[in-house]
């Protein structure tokens, strides 16, 4: 009779049906690379937990008994289920096989989303990828609950539970209406900031408190104005406008001064300018697999924009 708290081990399985299929020990066990000893041995094994004999043996054939007649579809489904749980597993084990969920912030976003979308296209064939633009705050949020994976975002992110990878330094780029005096000029002084209605991006956007902070080391108080954009096109249109000027980072140059309305002016050195990294939640346990992506990332914006990598 059957221990009905038996559970069939899945090396037993193995040697049922590698048997079953050979109707031979010796070409069963060569098979599986095993021995015929420990072959017969997984077998009796499985004979016994069950209490159901499954392979009738003589000294010319093998044979299956009817029980084991019966139970060999069974035995090669639950073998099936096995391998196809080891192969979804190995794909667990490497995020870039599955959906990766990835955040930036808007004033990233727009900028590097396309060469970094073809790039992790070509690198990770497998991998589906989820994008998310959100504010800094909110990106945060979601990695916090699990919604997110990674995000890329203006560093340091200085939250509990999440850990930075640094990727790339870029600068700030100082945006003039077309015709402005300084337009075009080189080591301009931060200061001239005090002189000139600054536009900011809304609340919630860390390009506001970047900007707020070169004007805080340069020593000055803007002249904010009466213009904030919910984006950075926004106040590039509102510079345009002849309403201001704003910072943008180096990797929003091209795209932004394409319709020739935007002048730019760069700063003297220490030229200002922002980290971007790429963050996760610290317990994740994909630590080495999310710096790859980062250094991947890091190389796909450098091969387009004038960056300068920061990986750590």
């Amino acid at each position: 009779m059957s221990d009905r708290s038996y559970q069939p081990t899945v090396v037993g399985l193995r040697a049922f049906v590698a048997i079953a299929r050979k109707r031979h020990f010796g070409s069963a066990a060569a098979e599986l690379g095993v021995s015929q000893p420990s072959l017969s041995q997984a077998l009796s094994m499985l004979e016994e937990g069950l209490g159901v004999r499954l392979v009738e043996r003589n000294t010319r054939k093998v044979l299956l008994t009817p029980e084991g007649e019966a139970l060999l579809e069974k035995a090669i489904a639950a073998l099936t289920a096995v391998d196809e749980f080891t192969s979804a597993a190995s794909g667990v084990r490497d995020p870039f096989a599955q959906t990766l969920r990835l955040g930036l912030i808007p004033t990233v976003a727009p900028y590097v989303l396309p060469m970094m979308l073809s790039g992790l296209a070509r690198e990770f064939p497998e991998m589906s990828l989820r994008v998310t633009e959100d504010q800094t705050g909110r990106l945060l949020r979601s990695l916090a609950d699990g919604s997110l994976d990674v995000a890329v975002m203006a560093l340091p992110a200085q939250t509990p539970g999440v850990a930075e990878i640094p990727m790339y330094r870029e600068d700030f780029v100082l945006a003039l209406p077309s015709g402005h005096p300084l337009a075009g000029s080189r080591a301009v002084d931060p200061a001239v900031l005090a002189d000139m209605p600054l536009l900011l991006l809304d609340e919630g956007h860390c390009l506001r408190d970047q900007a707020l902070e070169v004007c805080q080391l340069a020593g000055v108080r803007p002249d904010l104005g009466h213009t904030r954009a919910a984006s950075l096109a926004t106040a590039v249109q509102c510079v345009e406008g002849g309403l201001g000027v704003t910072l943008i980072p180096g990797t929003a140059v091209t795209a932004e001064t394409a319709s020739g309305g935007l002048a730019t002016a760069t700063f003297a050195d220490p030229v200002p300018g922002r980290r971007i990294g790429l963050v996760y939640r610290a317990t994740s346990g994909r630590e080495d697999a999310y710096h790859r992506l980062a250094e991947l990332l890091t190389q796909l914006v450098s091969a387009v924009h004038p960056v300068t990598a920061d990986m750590a």
